[in-house]
């Protein structure tokens, strides 16, 4: 009996092939089944085609239709094969869930994918790389690996020829072994744990240095010099060191260096969008990096440089589910990033464009892949032309758009993968707060990014200073977020948008996705979409209308810890914009007041690196200023992420 293909369920078939195939093949008539004594099972049907299905996966089957691929009279045998032993409970089971790929060797691996794509993982392996583990649950029977250029799906258990990944077919099938050695080291360092990130391979702090000494020395330079004192000569330098990281794989230090020239070229430019605090952020992160990797017991450095990412990986047919659509605006230019969900690897991709001159009403009307931008924000993408960057970002391959379809979406987020829907806003806060520092983390898009189920909206404020809407939502349970959104003048109806759906003018509110984070020990949502009314509403893509009055928030203000951790903040953040060298004579004594509101409000240690930053610099300490001020401004950055 052929047990492999009785525990396929349907969406294990979508998966392997997609869901429009499956439907079809359910509607063919049944064909008449045999089976050799290897296991090849035949399915006949009535005045048409033969398929056979060897043992080792849907891939080895064959079709005399002369469809390229598994074609619906594959998938059809398969269904009548289910249907003929339906009384036999052969499909998924208790063993499911015991079932772990770590116990695939490595003879089972070289007989999947062959030799060359072993050596090319082990290679990997030796270098080291981080992998998030998911196991096999009674709602999601299929072990799940998630890798930064793809993820692994196992869903026959022991069988490698049922085994799903989201790139394209042959292309990254060393990810199978990729994904098997992580299952190995969850198993030994964490077993029974549901889901967990683990290190494989590599060693930390093998070699010498970090690779991101040039990076540093450039650092060091912006800092003493100051963005207001740098030329536009500086770019010769910035893009010698990009040239450097790319080489060497540093994926996330190279996106790091990438946002420094940004900020430094809005200074130049007068652009709206430079923030001393995001430039002092970006050189901090370089350093914070530096330091992970080469101190004593040092993290693995490919999670946090990036070594071992692919730059691109194409993806298999791919259904892309759109969370919603973000509009920022430089000068005159406007970048949309649509937000996709891709359940197939439990992770939210982004398609970003940017438009030049036009203005925001016309805006929605933009052609992407075919179709417009609202359509696309608010709809379904089914393509095969899709990219996915190390960084999370998706492009559409040239030449193949028409490969391309959109449709509407209902707003169906209930769906999606469970690792992307909140549905316990309890457990996304402890979530958040088991998360590496950012500062370290993977320089990945949209990584915060979820859809979180609402079951009441209980108030709206509006703050006149800050031209944000409040909005204070409850789970299930009644625990509750904040859905925070600030005006742009990139979209203007942004407001009046998300005040009307959350006031139930357009239908129930049932789901609401956004960038979850903490404030002030509460969850935090900034919205992109919502699914009310059933359909999916984008505030950044609707024109201004005004609406109906909001109740004024009386205290806008932070609380006095907060308040004075962003002020102390962006003290420091003014030495990356002058530069240490320019700062003036009154600098050293509002370091000091600084240091003693820090301490009477208890946070010693912070008080105490701004206290050695300002020592370093009366006593003229070059060597020791550049890195008591990345000291304090870690530690600054770090508190009012916890807070």
């Amino acid at each position: 009996m052929r047990t492999d293909l009785l525990g396929l369920t349907t969406d294990a078939l979508a998966a392997l092939t997609n869901r429009g195939l499956v439907k079809r093949a359910g509607k063919e008539a049944a064909p008449e089944l045999r089976t050799d004594a290897d296991g090849t099972v035949h399915g006949d049907f009535a005045g048409g085609p033969s398929a056979s299905l060897p043992v080792g996966g849907l891939e080895s089957a064959r079709c005399t239709c002369g469809a390229a691929g598994v074609c619906r009279h594959v998938v059809g045998v398969v269904l009548a094969y289910q249907r003929r032993h339906a009384e036999t409970d052969a499909g998924p089971s208790a063993e499911v869930g015991e079932w772990s790929p770590g116990r695939v060797s490595d003879d089972e691996l070289t007989a999947r994918i062959g030799a060359r794509l072993m050596t090319a993982a082990r290679r990997t392996e030796e270098a080291g790389y981080t992998a998030r583990v998911r196991r096999a649950t009674p709602t999601d029977p299929a072990p799940q690996v998630e890798l930064a250029t793809a993820t692994v799906r196992f869903l026959i258990p022991g069988d490698l020829g049922f085994v799903h990944t989201d790139a394209v077919a042959g292309s990254r099938d060393d990810v199978i072994a990729l994904a098997v050695w992580a299952f190995r080291v969850a198993d030994e360092l964490h077993p029974g744990v549901r889901e967990v990130r683990v290190d494989v391979g590599g060693e930390a702090g093998t070699a010498t240095g970090s690779g991101l000494e040039r990076a540093l020395g450039l650092a060091g330079t912006v800092l003493r010099e100051g963005a207001a004192h740098l030329g536009q000569g500086f770019d010769v330098t910035i893009a010698d060191v990009q040239r450097q990281l790319d080489a060497a794989g540093s994926r996330w230090p190279l996106l790091a260096v990438g946002d420094l020239a940004e900020q430094l070229a809005a200074y130049r430019e007068r652009g709206a969008h430079y923030r001393p605090e995001q430039l002092a952020s970006h050189l901090a992160e370089l350093h914070a990096r530096h330091r992970a990797v080469t101190r004593p017991g040092a993290t693995l450095r490919s999670s946090v440089l990036g070594t071992a990412e692919a730059a691109e990986t194409p993806l298999r047919r791919a259904r892309l589910d759109s969370l919603g659509c973000r509009i920022r605006g430089l000068g005159d230019r406007r970048i949309a990033e649509i937000y996709l969900a891709h359940s197939d690897s439990a992770m939210v991709l982004v398609l970003r464009r940017e438009w030049d001159g036009d203005g925001d009403d016309a805006l929605a009307r933009r052609r992407v892949a075919g179709s417009t931008l609202a359509a696309l924000a608010t709809g379904n993408l089914v393509t095969e032309s899709a990219v996915r960057s190390a960084s999370r970002t998706v492009r559409l391959a040239t030449g193949r758009i028409s490969r391309t379809t959109v449709s509407a979406s209902r707003g169906e987020w209930g769906e999606l993968s469970p690792s992307l829907v909140v549905t316990d806003l309890a457990a996304l806060g402890r979530e958040l707060d088991a998360l590496t520092l950012r500062p370290i983390r993977p320089r990945v898009e949209a990584e915060l990014v979820r859809v979180v189920a609402v079951s009441e909206v209980v108030s709206m404020t509006y703050a006149a200073g800050d031209q944000r809407l409040d909005a204070l939502v409850a789970d299930q349970a009644g625990n509750f977020a904040t859905v925070t959104a600030t005006h742009t003048a990139a979209a203007p109806g942004r407001l009046d948008a998300l005040a009307a759906v959350l006031a139930g003018e357009e239908g129930e509110l049932r789901f609401v996705s956004g960038v979850v984070g903490r404030t002030a020990g509460g969850v935090v949502i900034d919205p992109i979409g919502l699914a009310a009314g059933g359909r999916v509403v984008v505030p950044d893509l609707r024109p201004a209308v005004g609406g109906g009055p909001l109740a004024v928030a009386e205290d806008d203000r932070h609380d006095p810890l907060t308040a004075v951790l962003i002020d102390t903040r962006a003290l420091l953040a003014e030495a990356a914009h002058h530069g240490l060298s320019h700062l003036p004579p009154t600098y050293d004594a509002r370091l000091g007041t600084a240091a003693r509101r820090l301490t009477t409000l208890g946070l010693h240690r912070i008080a105490q690196a701004v206290t050695a930053f300002a020592t370093s610099r009366s006593k003229d300490l070059d060597s020791a200023v550049e890195q008591t001020w990345i000291d304090a401004y870690l530690r600054l950055e770090v508190a009012l992420e916890l807070t």
